[in-house]
């Protein structure tokens, strides 16, 4: 006994030291992975064109985006320069804590410093006139960009900018040149979307330590927003100066000391601020001792900043905090590892980059917050995040998040969402939202989507309870959006609120998200209720044009009627009857029977993307791009229209269609996004399909199989499985799918289903020169739709 003991103990022990060498072989391929990851990414991917992305520094989902400013624009002009930086100028304004990446409309801009040398002008100045103001011209030979840092070469200034992020704090690093007097300017006036009066109200303060402290308000698409922060030098300042730059000021109160003088001043309060802090002759400040400077952002008060300075950043170790950076990002992407051309990797790991940075860190160190409410609040247990595009997002971004993120990300997204909720002075989750503010931006109540399909996948960490009451207190807020009127009519009237067929339809499909989380709750008379709702989209379709379309509140179609209009605030959102009459994600089968079958389904697929459009049809919708006949892939209600074939029994039509939207839609270049990337959604979209699926329901668990795009990938998946992709003989050559298998067996069906893949295993596709009319087979299962479920 004592030596079978001994035995079984031996063994034991030879299974956990091979289980410990498989982990860490799993750990270190992941690492390799991660290092290779991120390499191939290029920021400056989006930064022209119509992507709106940025290629500052920022660690995945963080609350900094430090990142250059090439030019304010006056709120009428501001639509190219949503993410403060365009690839094709060619002067810097300076460098700002807060961006959005890929997005239509532009906000934040928030505490921009721009270090100069020689005479420190306070205002920027015209771009198109050098020496103007403080604006510098730059090359994009001097720029370098990676995951978490970027520098630049500022031309007028001799000034070698760098910059890199963690969290809450960014650090920059400048060296000047010799023989000038070396400055930092720090202007609280400048703000993407720009216009007169946009800064409700500021501050500075420099402490007796040398810290400088303060905040702004500002208004316009998230009013009252708040932001504070807190910022320090690695030097002693030998001079400063504080001015408020407003005119015509009707009372200032009673002067305090050195309100003449803004070198005097400690502290300074009003709505054009602008400061420079001075260091001497740059001789002392060159590349072998440069100028350090630490910048900690808080919702919440300059206290807190100062605290989440002290708590993130609290040493002067620039390279530091870069490699910190770097092993973030390397951590994060080194979950997919892909085999495929340079090109290919390179636009992958830049979409899968630009899909990790939003939602975005909104709390302080200690977890406190500011809400909906403009109060202050305190996440226990949870990380708050904000900036929230839930109209492009839900559709692929979260349900890719709910793959590679689930616990760690999801949760925390959920758990934020019904935080919101609970403050909102609404009583409703979020529509789309940044720095815990509503913006009412675009239609639809997508949070309920997103909490649904983390739901329906196993995804716990939040009270499903809530979640539920909070979806169903969303879906019938009676004065938002004319959901009143849904309510009463099942449709939303366009004679009383614009875009209502539009609005029509994507309440349909958030209501049949309801029903099934209700359903799989036990919940059978919400259910009930919501899934006869998700049904509505019928109202909106007209069998004698086959489009999608408005009613006006007595039942008939808004006349006269032109399938190819469109225009803000008309029948449709960011588009026309072409583009929103396949918005039917749940109910695919019950879309095709609506046209009269199959066949007729595919015919007017086919007449979506093989028209002839020319696209100064769109000249004056900014939001519509990327075309492909009437298919637009720069706006998301076409995502999930090439998917469509596979429903229709044709799934090698979705592979053809699929194979020419990446090879016309994307480029590892500046100007490589055919549209906005909306705070990651066009890169998700990229992603999925690169791997071989799609999200087209979110809700139904299930993912629909077009074609890989690369010869094999494996997704390290965070409950420690593996999931493998493979495609056999992937080349141009060989664009179509002869047959796929699941673990080995045949897969006699176009969808994979989200337990399938979060197990692990390997899906295999043999790739092939024609296409497989055969295949799944004429009794392959269908994906979901909720008329034949």
């Amino acid at each position: 006994m004592a030596r079978a003991s001994g035995g079984v103990a031996a063994i034991a022990g030879l299974l956990v030291i091979a289980a410990m060498g498989s982990a860490d072989a799993t750990g270190n391929a992941t690492k390799a992975a991660g290092d290779v990851a991120f390499a191939a990414v290029d920021p400056f991917i989006g930064t022209g064109g119509e992507g709106h992305t940025f290629p500052g520094a920022v660690v995945p989902f963080g609350m900094v985006q430090l990142s250059p400013d090439t030019r304010i624009q006056p709120r009428n002009k501001a639509y190219g320069w949503a993410a403060g930086y365009r690839h094709d100028d060619t002067t810097i304004v300076g460098f700002s804590h807060t961006h959005f990446s890929g997005t239509g409309h532009s906000d934040l801009g928030d505490v921009l410093l721009m270090p100069v040398s020689g005479d420190a002008k306070l205002e920027r100045g015209d771009p198109d006139k050098p020496g103007s103001g403080y604006t510098s011209r730059f090359s994009h030979d001097t720029e370098v960009a990676q995951p978490g840092y970027y520098a630049v070469t500022l031309a007028d200034y001799g000034v070698r900018a760098e910059l890199t992020a963690g969290e809450r704090v960014g650090m920059h690093r400048y060296a000047f040149p010799a023989g000038k007097p070396a400055h930092v300017l720090l202007d609280l006036r400048t703000s993407m979307y720009d216009y007169p009066g946009k800064v409700s109200w500021s501050r500075i303060r420099v402490r007796a330590d040398g810290t400088v402290t303060g905040f702004r308000e500002t208004r316009g698409w998230a009013p009252g927003r708040q932001l504070y922060f807190a910022m320090r030098f690695s030097r002693p300042m030998t001079g400063h100066a504080l001015d408020d730059t407003e005119e015509n000021v009707a009372y200032k109160g009673f002067p305090p000391p050195g309100e003449n003088d803004p070198a005097a001043r400690a502290q300074i309060e009003g709505r054009q601020l602008v400061a420079s802090f001075d260091f001497g002759d740059g001789a002392a400040l060159g590349a072998s001792s440069p100028l350090l400077v630490k910048v900690a952002l808080s919702p919440v008060s300059e206290e807190g900043a100062i605290a989440n300075l002290d708590a993130e950043m609290p040493d002067w170790d620039f390279e530091r905090v870069r490699a910190a950076a770097k092993a973030q990002w390397a951590q994060a992407l080194g979950v997919a590892d892909i085999d495929a051309p340079a090109p290919m990797r390179k636009a992958f790991y830049t979409a899968l980059y630009h899909a990790f940075q939003a939602p975005s860190l909104f709390m302080d160190a200690d977890g406190r917050y500011r809400g909906p409410d403009n109060a202050v609040h305190q996440a226990k247990g949870w990380t708050n995040y904000s900036t929230f595009s839930l109209w492009d997002t839900y559709r692929a971004l979260h349900p890719l998040l709910t793959i590679l993120q689930p616990e760690q990300r999801t949760s925390d997204i959920v758990n934020s969402l019904l935080a919101s909720r609970r403050e909102s002075p609404y009583g409703i989750l979020p529509v789309w939202a940044f720095h815990g503010l509503e913006t009412w931006c675009m239609i639809g109540y997508h949070a309920v989507p997103v909490i649904a399909d983390a739901y329906m996948k196993g995804i716990g960490g939040f009270d499903a309870k809530e979640a539920l009451a909070a979806m169903v207190a969303s879906a019938t807020y009676g004065p938002y959006d004319g959901l009143g009127q849904y309510m009463q009519l099942g449709y939303v009237p366009i004679d009383e609120e614009g875009e209502a067929a539009s609005k029509t339809l994507e309440y349909a499909f958030d209501d049949w998200t309801i029903a099934r989380m209700a359903s799989k709750m036990g919940d059978r008379g919400v259910a009930a209720r919501f899934e006869q709702r998700a049904g509505n989209w019928k109202h909106a379709f007209d069998p004698e044009t086959g489009f999608m379309r408005a009613r006006k509140r007595d039942g008939s179609f808004r006349v006269p009627f032109d399938p190819e209009a469109s225009g803000y605030g008309t029948d449709y959102t960011e588009g026309n009857a072409w583009q929103y009459s396949w918005y039917v994600p749940q109910d695919v089968a019950g879309l095709a029977a609506a046209h009269g079958g199959v066949d007729k389904l595919l015919a007017r697929l086919d007449a979506v993307f093989d028209a002839k459009v020319d696209p100064k049809v769109f000249a004056h919708m900014e939001d519509i791009t990327g075309l492909i006949g009437w298919y637009a892939h720069g706006n998301e209600p076409s995502h999930h229209v090439a998917y469509l074939y596979a429903y229709a029994g044709q799934p090698w039509r979705t592979q053809a269609r699929l194979k020419q939207v990446m090879d016309t839609q994307y480029k590892p270049t500046p100007d490589g996004l055919a549209g906005n990337d909306d705070l990651g959604q066009m890169s998700a979209w990229y992603v999925f399909t690169a791997l071989g699926f799609y999200p087209v329901a979110p809700g139904s668990n299930q993912y629909i199989l077009g074609r890989p795009f690369v010869s094999k990938a494996t997704l390290e998946l965070p409950n420690g499985k593996r999931f493998t992709i493979v495609a056999d003989h992937l080349d141009d050559a060989h664009p179509y799918v002869g047959s796929v298998t699941l673990d080995g067996k045949p897969l006699e069906r176009v969808f994979i289903t989200h337990q399938e893949l979060m197990r692990g295993g390997e899906l295999r596709f043999a790739m092939q020169v024609q296409p497989n009319r055969d295949w799944p087979g004429p009794d392959a299962q269908a994906p979901y739709s909720m008329s034949s479920d």
